[in-house]
């Protein structure tokens, strides 16, 4: 079995926190994550731009290997 490639690999990415009362910087990254609502999840590829992302909203996502 092959393995994956780096470019196939995704994260799913999953709001666990509203964005009510987060900074406008905050807010702005997870509108450009595509994230609107509560519990929703999204798939994006694993990149440094992802994972800069993640980092800026870390205390507000959950993130799982795809």
């Amino acid at each position: 079995m092959a393995a994956k490639k780096e470019a196939d690999k995704k994260l799913k990415i999953t709001l666990i926190k509203s964005t009510i009362g987060q900074i406008p910087k905050t807010r702005a990254t997870i509108k450009a994550m595509g994230l609107r609502k509560i519990n929703q999840t999204v798939e994006l590829p694993d990149n440094a731009s992802t994972r800069g992302q993640i980092q800026k909203v870390r205390h507000m996502v959950k993130v799982e290997e795809a």
